[in-house]
């Protein structure tokens, strides 16, 4: 996570960095790691602030989304 995609996930509708303690959700930080589909980290992606991927954690069914070289771009280690 990074706070430019935790801050265009809230604009988005998805609030992934409030506390939700009734859930057992305790928000994410910048620098955490979540589980993102790969709808919404297209949008990240066209909007400029995708957050890295594991590639190694990623369905190979994402490239039906988006290309694996954007990913390759924005990988980072396991």
């Amino acid at each position: 996570m990074t706070a430019d995609f935790l801050r265009f996930s809230q604009e988005a509708g998805n609030d992934l960095s409030t506390p939700i303690p009734e859930y057992g959700f305790p928000g994410l930080k910048p620098g955490d790691r979540w589980c993102l589909c790969v709808t919404r980290w297209a949008e990240a992606l066209e909007a400029g602030c995708a957050p890295e991927v594991v590639l190694a954690a990623t369905h190979i069914s994402a490239l039906e989304y988006v290309a694996l070289e954007d990913l390759q771009l924005h990988a980072i280690g396991s």
